[in-house]
């Protein structure tokens, strides 16, 4: 292409000018997070999209994928920078081209946020504020949507591939990406600010127990004490706070299940990644727009016992499908898994014992802990600390009850000692000492409690660690 002129227009970025070596900004520059977050930039994409939405037959862009559609949109661009009389080199118009390319088939200015592999959410406070975590720490990031209509486009795009909508009627609706990931949207007049967006990316390798273990999130005896408990069939109870690792860790667990065992999975939005070759995988579904045809969790776990599962796991109890779970733990469904959200062990179980309640089958008080305490054997339960690691706190056994009170006992703790002066947790992990109930149920699976809690061993010994770098956003 020939040399152009540099248009005097300011909105436009502008090359640096050779007899004077001033510098300013290109189209090719890229922002931190790998999209260019500039006024200009943001403008010439505008106009690149307008002109294209003029110049191609929309229904057949509909059609194309993504490879095709691209050689469409480098056709307008080359024109419109004839027309706009402004160069770019190979390299910038191929960056033009993936960006308008993200507007048009992904989520448009968040599409490197979603490639960025140490991405664990991406959090849209309005079109201008854009908050990622990274190893379990939130930073504001320098993406921004050009308006809030641009951001709900991005929203309906992501709703109506599934079949729903959202507006004034429907104003908030959950979603999932294609890739899996978890999507919430609120517009207003519920979000008083403008559409917010949060996305739980899903991560396509699932995290190990050994990755737990060189994280520091547990310790080799604790991983080993788990996977004897799944083996052995006990019913297991994570409770931990939003964020805290609550689907990671039931993961890693159901990960010890035979391969030779039927399992049944119920999920609000489905993210579990069991490996093994029997998984029925159930969903729960909304409302249509007529606001019926919903199946909640409640109508999944019971339809669920009619399919001869040996395993049940539950992605996370919420409501009244909790005293289902629990009867079914009661009722030869041994070694099912669940999670809760809690602030501790004691908690988790008075969170259950409301929801049970919610299933208004009128039962007394002792009688809902009197289902808690012999459905559920194990209770392991989680934390985010101050410094982003994700850390398993206690791991206890409910042992019985005791007048009116579920009785606990912990078998391994995080005892949190203070932080260093960079700002990372100290502590140690360390085992009681007591010997659980079901020691003897677990030597009949060939799993030793003797080198786990009580054994003079490095492992088993409390020690002093810091947090260290690395992928925390499970």
């Amino acid at each position: 292409m020939k040399s152009m002129a540099i248009p005097s227009d300011p909105g436009l970025p502008r090359r640096p000018d050779p007899s004077t070596g001033a510098d300013s900004r290109t189209p090719g520059k890229r922002a931190t997070t790998g999209y260019e977050g500039s006024r200009a930039s943001a403008d010439l994409r505008s106009r690149v999209h307008r002109r294209l939405m003029e110049r191609l037959n929309l229904a057949r862009l509909g059609t194309l994928d993504r490879e095709h559609a691209g050689e469409a949109i480098r056709e307008v661009i080359t024109e419109l920078l004839v027309e706009e009389q402004y160069a770019l080199n190979l390299d910038e118009r191929e960056e033009l081209t993936r960006q308008v390319l993200d507007d048009i088939f992904g989520l448009g200015p968040l599409e490197p946020l979603m490639r960025d592999p140490e991405t664990s959410d991406v959090l849209v406070n309005t079109y201008d504020r854009v908050f990622v975590e990274r190893h379990g720490k939130l930073e504001l990031t320098d993406v921004r949507f050009r308006d809030d209509r641009h951001l709900r486009q991005v929203i309906d795009r992501i709703v109506s591939a599934i079949g729903r909508r959202i507006d004034d009627s429907v104003p908030m609706v959950d979603a999932r990406l294609p890739d899996n990931s978890r999507v919430n949207a609120i517009i207003p007049p519920l979000a008083v600010d403008g559409p917010h967006l949060s996305i739980r990316k899903f991560k396509r390798d699932t995290l190990t127990g050994e990755d737990l273990v060189r994280e520091d999130s547990v310790t080799q005896p604790m991983l080993e004490l788990l996977q004897g408990v799944v083996k052995a069939k006990l019913n297991v109870l994570i409770s931990g706070g939003t964020g805290s690792g609550k689907t990671t860790l039931l993961n890693v667990l159901s990960s010890f299940i035979p391969p030779d065992e039927r399992i049944v999975t119920v999920e609000d939005s489905a993210e579990l990644q069991l490996r093994q070759p029997h998984v029925v995988r159930l969903e729960t579904r909304p409302p249509n727009i007529e606001g019926e045809g919903a199946v909640d969790q409640r109508m999944l776990v019971i339809n669920c016992l009619r399919m001869r599962p040996d395993r049940i796991i539950v992605g996370e109890v919420r409501g009244s499908e909790a005293v289902d779970m629990l009867q079914a733990m009661n009722t030869g469904h041994d070694g099912s898994l669940t999670t809760l959200h809690a602030n501790s062990p004691r908690d988790a179980l008075s969170r259950l014992e409301t929801m049970t309640a919610m299933a208004n089958l009128n039962l007394p008080e002792r009688a809902m802990r009197n289902q808690i305490a012999s459905a559920i054997q194990v209770v392991v339960h989680l934390s985010r600390l101050s410094d982003g690691t994700r850390k398993v706190m206690t791991i206890a056994e409910i042992v019985g009850m005791e007048s009116d009170v579920i009785s606990m006992q912990d078998l391994f703790i995080f005892d949190r000692k203070g932080m260093d002066e960079e700002g990372n947790v100290l502590g140690e992990f360390r085992p009681t000492g007591i010997r659980p109930r079901f020691a003897e149920r677990l030597e009949r699976y060939g799993v030793s409690l003797s080198g786990l809690l009580f054994a003079d061993s490095p492992e088993s010994r409390a020690r002093d660690i810091r947090a260290k770098g690395g992928d925390h956003g499970w």
